[in-house]
């Protein structure tokens, strides 16, 4: 006959064990679900602090320059027809040798003048609000680039049947030659669609429209290119300051005749 504690006793120690068993599952779980969310919190952080160099949206990423742009220093570049902003440089007028840049990068890897960084990127939010994407295809170039674009569009010339000389001062209404490039500035940007939510006519009429209340102008226009002496390039962007690019646009004005007229 067995014994009724003993039986109890066992029953008991089941029960404990069972109990036991289901503590330490909880726990697991706990710890399971505690972890789970400490490795959530971390790909948070992690995706955040990421976010400006994986996002297609922005084009401006943290710069290599610094900048500290002033309402007085923007009235003073606007109005000042010898500042930085309403430097001349065309096939007849060259770089000045002692010509400085501090350059910003943006985040597909281009680089910009750093005082010209705040307005290309108000100009780029208020196309996306408009629903016009664009993106800079071109921004600051070295002259060693400069040349190698040169030497590019000259042998591809040579290569449709143009002999050297043709094939140069063709090359030469495409391409500025070392030294005399807006690029080289860092204040002038190429400028086209992204390819897929924007077309480049949607890109370039949007420009066309609203570039200068930035403070940006279509550099080369078609109707211009005896006196800039460069063929109409639609993606062309110079940086020259709000007032100065609102008086170009409404007297139909391409930079050398608004200097011009200035002097």
């Amino acid at each position: 006959m067995v014994n009724s504690n003993d039986n109890f006793s066992g029953y008991e120690r089941k029960r404990a064990l069972k109990q036991h068993s289901r503590i330490r599952k909880n726990h697991n779980i706990s710890r399971l679900i505690t972890v789970a969310a400490v490795i959530g919190l971390l790909w948070y952080c992690i995706s955040g602090l990421n976010l400006k160099k994986i996002s297609p949206e922005p084009i401006l990423s943290v710069g290599t320059g610094s900048f500290n742009v002033s309402s007085a220093d923007t009235e003073k570049n606007d109005t000042d027809e010898t500042s930085w902003s309403l430097i001349l440089v065309n096939r007849w007028n060259s770089i000045p040798e002692d010509y400085n840049v501090d350059l910003t990068e943006l985040s597909n890897g281009q680089t910009v003048d750093t005082r010209i960084y705040p307005a290309l990127q108000n100009m780029f939010d208020a196309a996306r609000a408009d629903g016009v994407y664009p993106v800079v295809v071109s921004g600051y170039r070295t002259a060693e680039k400069q040349q190698s674009l040169m030497e590019e569009k000259i042998a591809a010339y040579k290569a449709e049947g143009y002999s050297a000389s043709q094939a140069k001062v063709k090359a030469e209404t495409w391409v500025a030659v070392p030294g005399t490039s807006e690029h080289q500035l860092g204040i002038a940007v190429d400028i086209n669609a992204d390819g897929v939510k924007s077309s480049g006519s949607e890109v370039y009429k949007w420009l066309k429209q609203n570039s200068c209340r930035y403070g940006f102008i279509l550099r080369y226009p078609p109707d211009k290119t005896e006196i800039t002496g460069v063929s109409n390039e639609p993606w062309h962007y110079r940086y020259v300051g709000i007032k100065a690019a609102t008086d170009m646009q409404d007297q139909n004005l391409c930079l050398e005749e608004y200097l011009r007229e200035k002097n």
